[in-house]
């Protein structure tokens, strides 16, 4: 892997570089954002790349560089899904053979289009159930066979490429925005980014938005190195990482760039939201900087100042349509409307009708009811999920429930039988 260090240089020769085997995303008004803070809320559309990410960019750039020797040995990759479509994209139109190993979590959505898009030159071989396990087994091939690695951020190749798109939206607005906000996962997008802007738009603030459920560059710089997260939530696959890369750590921590975490639950919410108003399929990971940004005094992660220009990068559109009833039912408990209990109900006639006239609210809906019965017993137990019309009903709920004289259980989200409902 070159040494030499990440420069708006650097950036800028590797958008000239693959300016023809990337597009130029729009750079979009948020109508929603911009109203309800007073300010010119842009979106960089990198779902609108032709692997609908912007891994692409990285990619491309890593694999112009290496010269006939390095591409007859071909090339490995580990990959959440879209830089593994971004590698395919690039072994196809180059000619170069490649093996990309993926979680075997990874949405099927994703596995469909790195197959289309690499064809005959690439094998996949799907691995683990994390990033982490999979960047293993493709460091062991590379080893073991001498492929060169394309690695999706720990390269300053990948990582010019990545800032391509703080030149590219720089180009486009035509001054310096006041805030660039970016998704982390490894911290390549940010590490170019950052770079760039460090030497080209000074003035920018650039802040970076990670899951909260796989927050390792906060992590890393807490600690002043990277670290290797012990628990992660991947549902944020393109950004759940264990542990962040050690070139864009440096760069980061260099730069003293802000990070900030965004909850699953209020991630879930935004991209129904962004679905809903603006129409736009974002995945997880594509969606946290639009799950970050609020109004003053909202107390959202980024709050923008009225009169300012906001940048936020909306990363990636590779969702999977089967995910979204996932995707609404994080939503609804982080908003405190879905709730889970186990209620012991007397096993005799009308006793559900006593339930229903008795405990639920006049808005209040069951999402959820299973019943066991138990002979010689005078009750059996009920696993029931209850979809309030506001918040605010819960306790109310709960006052009703005591006083129906039932024994009940209500279900905490940090409880490990949570995951038995949801």
């Amino acid at each position: 892997m070159p040494s030499e260090p990440v420069t708006a240089t650097s950036v800028r020769e590797a958008a000239q570089r693959i300016q023809h085997a990337v597009s130029r995303t729009p750079l979009q008004r948020w109508e929603r954002m911009s109203a309800a803070t007073g300010a010119q809320v842009l979106l960089k559309r990198e779902d609108q790349q032709s692997v609908r990410s912007y891994k692409v960019r990285g990619a491309f750039n890593l694999m112009l560089r290496l010269d006939e020797q390095d591409r007859a040995r071909g090339v490995v990759c580990a990959s959440a899904g879209n830089h593994a479509q971004g590698v395919a994209k690039a072994c196809h139109e180059l000619g170069i053979a490649g093996r990309i190993f993926v979680p075997r979590t990874t949405p099927r959505q994703k596995l469909s289009r790195i197959a289309e898009l690499g064809g005959d030159q690439v094998t996949l071989i799907p691995v683990g159930s994390t990033f982490d396990e999979a960047s293993a087994a493709a460091r062991e091939f590379a080893a073991t066979d001498g492929a060169v690695q394309v690695h999706p951020f720990d390269d300053v190749r990948t990582i010019a490429g990545q800032g391509t798109v703080a030149k590219e939206l720089h180009d486009q607005l035509g001054h310096p925005p006041d805030v660039v906000v970016v998704p982390v996962g490894g911290g390549g997008l940010i590490a170019g980014m950052g770079a760039y802007l460090a030497e080209a738009c000074p003035q920018t603030r650039v802040v970076g938005v990670e899951p909260g459920g796989a927050a390792s560059m906060a992590a890393a710089l807490a600690a002043g190195e990277p670290v290797s997260l012990t628990d992660i939530d991947t549902f944020v696959d393109g950004a759940a990482v264990r542990r962040v890369g050690e070139v864009p750590f440096g760069v980061v921590s260099g730069l003293g760039l802000p990070m900030t975490a965004v909850p699953e639950g209020r991630l879930c919410a935004e991209l129904l939201s962004v679905y809903q108003t603006e129409g736009i399929v974002a995945e997880p990971a594509g969606a946290l900087t639009l799950a970050a940004v609020g109004p003053m005094g909202s107390g959202a992660a980024v709050e923008v100042h009225p009169g300012s220009t906001v940048v936020c990068v909306l990363s990636g559109g590779n969702n999977d349509i089967s995910r979204y009833p996932e995707v609404e039912e994080r939503a609804l408990v982080y908003a405190g409307l879905r709730h889970y209990f186990v209620i012991d109900l007397p096993q005799e006639p009308g006793a559900l009708r006593r339930f229903l006239d008795r405990v639920l609210g006049p808005e209040d809906d069951i999402s959820l009811f299973e019943y066991t019965k138990r002979s010689n017993r005078e009750t059996g137990p009920a696993f029931v999920g209850l979809t309030l019309g506001s918040a605010d009903g819960y306790l109310p709920l709960l006052e009703r429930m005591d006083a129906s004289r039932l024994t009940y259980e209500a279900i905490s989200p940090e409880s490990p039988l949570f995951r038995f409902f949801t």
